[in-house]
């Protein structure tokens, strides 16, 4: 399939919302609805929080394996911690992913009631600051997450607050991604293609080619946001929650041409996710003009575990 490069994600400024939400709301709104996928500037993720995040990545992949592997937790799912290279496959895939990534998640209270649904957060010796580091950027991401749930909200003619009792004390995971850099003649690319679990996803580090979505017609779409604007993409309990009225586009992470092969790539994704028992059931108001295509209810939990399994993750 050909990548198509007349088509593009809009790009839309976040400014707008304090001084026009339903403006705001209307343009993202249609984006999702016609990509799954939007471009977004003027997120307030402070730059020099992204910047510390930038470089304790770097840093932490640049250690030995051995050093690495040691925060390596089998039997959980990659949910803390180290997930090593090649680990992931895309569901349906015939190669695993060229990457290694990390997951940083909620810092729960002791004695929470989710405790047992998020695992504790795993921090490294090195380098150092890294775990003040992510704190930060979780809390940021996780802030622009509501504000862009929010906006979600408004276009869907629900209430503004609507999400907000869904994602208190959300599963939600930052990714820390290295794809190391990609021997000429290998078969796997650095990401398959695959659609997100989750509601929505918040990625920074989408400047180095690389991410495609897969359009309507069955070509792929490079998605090349500017510098210090973010990409955030539908996932498939956000599609769930909608009947397709925002769908979850399949997506993925091509190779490098060869002048790039000998460089290393980095990302940082935010996956948005409700609590643990939050009821993924269809909104009403996405049942008017369609059939419902999710007649059962589902827990939040337990549709990932479900695709946590599919994705190889966590093993049956």
């Amino acid at each position: 399939m050909s990548t198509n490069v007349l088509e593009q994600v809009p790009l839309v400024s976040m400014a707008q919302q304090a001084s026009d939400p339903e403006g705001f709301a209307q343009k993202i709104g249609e984006s999702f609805h016609r990509f799954g996928f939007a471009m977004v500037s003027d997120h307030g993720v402070p730059q020099d929080i992204v910047d510390r995040a930038w470089a304790a990545t770097k840093a932490f992949f640049a250690l030995s394996e051995e050093e690495k592997r040691q925060y390596f937790v089998p039997g959980q799912g990659g949910a803390r911690g180290l997930t090593p290279f090649k680990t992931e496959i895309a569901k349906g895939a015939t190669h695993v992913d060229l990457k290694e990534f990390w997951h940083v998640g909620r810092e729960l209270a002791k004695g929470h009631r989710f405790e047992e649904f998020m695992p504790a957060n795993i921090w490294p010796d090195q380098p150092e600051g890294f775990r003040e580091t992510f704190l930060a950027l979780f809390q940021a991401l996780d802030d622009a997450g509501d504000r862009l749930l929010s906006a979600i909200a408004r276009y869907l003619k629900l209430d503004p607050h609507w999400f907000d009792p869904a994602v208190k004390d959300g599963n939600s995971v930052l990714r820390l991604l290295h794809y190391p850099p990609v021997p000429a003649d290998a078969p796997e690319v650095r990401a398959g293609a695959h659609e997100d679990i989750n509601l929505i996803t918040l990625l920074l580090g989408a400047e180095e080619a690389g991410l495609e979505l897969l359009d309507r017609d069955g070509s792929w779409l490079a998605v090349k946001p500017p510098e210090g604007a973010m990409v955030v993409n539908v996932g498939d309990m956000l599609q769930r929650l909608t009947n397709h009225v925002l769908p979850s586009t399949t997506h993925r992470v091509v190779n490098p041409p060869p002048e790039r092969r000998g460089h290393a790539r980095y990302s940082m994704p935010f996956f948005l996710h409700p609590a643990p028992d939050f009821i993924i059931e269809t909104l009403p108001g996405c049942m008017e003009d369609r059939p419902n295509r999710y007649p059962e209810p589902i827990s939040s939990h337990d549709y990932l575990q479900q695709r946590l399994v599919e994705i190889g993750l966590i093993k049956k």
